[in-house]
């Protein structure tokens, strides 16, 4: 079994990031409806910030047996929270867009998809791809997870695995981070 999927296998039998979170869940459309505009403010959602927190960086670490050597520090501008994930020899940048409408997130995601290119799908939020430089790029609600790993070696992780995996189990472990926030 490849890591993906035991880590997908992993997540159905464990809540992720505290809750009772399944991959079912997070890679489900919303049960219910968004309002048609939302308000993004001066600060970052609750959810967005999730990637940078410590539980999550806890979450992602035992889910891929990598530690960052630092805890991540997360930045807002430009209605953008990231923050790098600094490992030993080797960064990962997590990048979270928060947009206002379907409409303007639909447009950013297909804007990625042209600039970074899109490689392969993956089945998760409302739509997602691996890009050609191996980020995965993941759609849900209102909000764009980029998961850049460029700043990895081709392998990475314990067991060793392609960047390509290793940014599509850390979009997983986020995506189960996000149900119900």
């Amino acid at each position: 079994m490849t890591r993906f999927a035991a880590l997908a296998v992993a997540l159905l039998l464990v809540g992720a990031c505290g809750k009772s979170a399944t991959t079912a869940a997070a890679t489900a459309p919303p049960t219910t409806a968004l309002p048609a505009v939302i308000r993004v403010g001066p600060n970052p959602s609750v959810s967005a910030k999730m990637v940078c927190a410590p539980e999550a960086v806890n979450e992602i670490a035992t889910a891929l047996g990598v530690r960052p050597t630092q805890a991540p520090i997360g930045t807002w501008v430009d209605h953008v929270y990231s923050c790098r994930y600094v490992f030993a020899g080797a960064v990962m940048a997590l990048s979270v867009k928060e947009l206002s409408r379907a409409s303007e997130t639909s447009a950013y995601f297909a804007q990625l998809a042209r600039t970074l290119g899109k490689r392969s799908t993956l089945q998760l939020g409302q739509g997602g791809f691996i890009a050609n430089d191996d980020s995965a790029v993941v759609r849900k609600d209102y909000k764009v997870l980029r998961v850049d790993v460029t700043g990895l070696p081709a392998q990475f992780g314990k067991p060793p695995s392609p960047r390509s995996t290793f940014a599509a189990d850390v979009a997983i472990t986020v995506l189960g981070c996000w149900t119900g926030a």
